[in-house]
Parts: C-alpha cells; structure tokens; sequence
C-alpha cells in the first residue's frame, strides 16, 4: 500500500513539475497579456502543488503517515477571481492571440482535465480521511483551472463575444 502511494505521488509530482513547465513556457511565448497573466498564476498554483506532494512524499517515505497540516495555500475561487481580474482590468487591450495561444490553452485544458481525473481517483482509494480531503482539494482546483482556461480560450477566439456574453448585453436595445 505505502508503495503505490509512493509511486502516485512521484507521479502526481512529476505531473505538477512538467505542468508548471508548460505553464512558464507559454507565459514566455505569448505576446497575448491575459494568456501570459493566465499562465503564470497556473503556473504558481502548480508550484505550490508541487511543494506539498513533495512534503508528503518526504514524511511518508520517512515512514510516517500522512501528514497533518498539509493544506494548499490556495483557495477555490481564486482562480476564476483572478481572471475576472484580469479581463476587467485588460479589457480588450490584451493583445492578440495567434493559432499558438489558442493550442497552448487548448492543450493547458487537457493537462487540466487529467489532473482533476488523477486526483478524483487518488480521492476515491484514499484510506485515511486527511488523504481523501486533500485530494479532493487538488481536483477541485484543477477543474477550477480548467474552467478559467476555458473562459479564456473564449476570450481569445473572440474577446467582443465573451464581453457580450460575461457583461449580459441585451441584443434589444434595453
């Protein structure tokens, strides 16, 4: 049991470390200023990811249990506030977006989709309540992530449309 739970969370890890990559990545290459504000508070979230699947990593393989007072930094909300954020204060001067932007957040969303998939499951076997609940908190912000990636792949495919659709203009004049 110790073992395959050792082996999830150099996976998980694995995974939070080659996200964050991806993230920083793509926040150097866009000229798009809400993609790179994007990319980069991802990318921060999935370094404090990391650093705690590190810290339980270290207690269990020191053959402890799980650790207590292992809580992410981050809460729910966050993200999607952030984003709200961002577009009010961009408007439509983030730049353009090009076929890359759009691949890279299309491609973020995936990432975003199997990470939440992960820790739904990693939730599921959990066998120790502080497990189950952090778990469950890591899925949570992965489709917290993918749901603010969705939101700005509409913006970029075409900022007018999404203002319309976040502001709720009536098309009938009122």
């Amino acid at each position: 049991m110790e073992s395959r739970r050792s082996e999830t969370l150099v996976m998980a890890l694995s995974n939070e470390r080659r996200e964050r990559a991806f993230y920083l990545a793509q926040a150097e290459r866009t000229r798009n200023r809400l993609g790179r504000s994007m990319f980069l508070r991802i990318a921060d979230d999935e370094l404090e990811h990391a650093v705690r699947l590190e810290r339980i990593h270290e207690e269990l393989a020191r053959g402890g249990a799980w650790p207590e007072g292992v809580e992410l930094g981050l809460k729910l909300g966050e993200v999607g506030r952030s984003l709200d954020a961002l577009v009010g204060e961009l408007g439509q001067a983030a730049g353009e977006a090009d076929a890359d932007d759009l691949e890279a957040v299309e491609t973020a969303c995936r990432f975003e989709a199997e990470g939440e998939r992960l820790y739904a499951q990693l939730a599921g076997a959990a066998s120790e309540k502080r497990e189950k609940a952090f778990f469950e908190l890591l899925s949570s912000m992965e489709r917290e992530h993918f749901r603010a990636l969705k939101e700005v792949e509409e913006y970029l495919r075409d900022p007018a449309s999404y203002f319309t659709v976040k502001e709720r203009h009536g098309l009938d004049g009122a």
